[in-house]
């Protein structure tokens, strides 16, 4: 990749948030849900982290969606997959 004399090497390639103002916040916010159920899993704060990761990693899904980044969709899309497995099968034993 040749870079220009004024251009940043070290600049982001997602978007900025002037140019997806809604996505800028949703991931955001999904990855402080994230951090909070990080926490409480080490916390040991069973089961209510698998719904906070269930809601962090929806929201990158949905980011992901709308940046049409393929890699995030299915990285988010088994993580929701395997947090809704989690937690039907703790709402199954209960």
């Amino acid at each position: 990749m040749e870079l220009k004399e004024h251009q940043n090497p070290s600049t982001t390639s997602t978007p900025l948030k002037h140019q997806h103002p809604l996505s800028w916040y949703v991931k955001w916010a999904a990855s402080l849900v994230l951090i909070v159920a990080m926490i409480m899993t080490t916390n040991n704060l069973y089961p209510y982290n698998m719904y906070l990761q269930f809601v962090g990693v929806s929201g990158w899904l949905w980011v992901s969606i709308m940046w049409n980044d393929r890699s995030l969709i299915v990285v988010n899309a088994v993580a929701c997959a395997i947090f809704l497995n989690g937690i039907f099968q703790y709402l199954l034993k209960g």
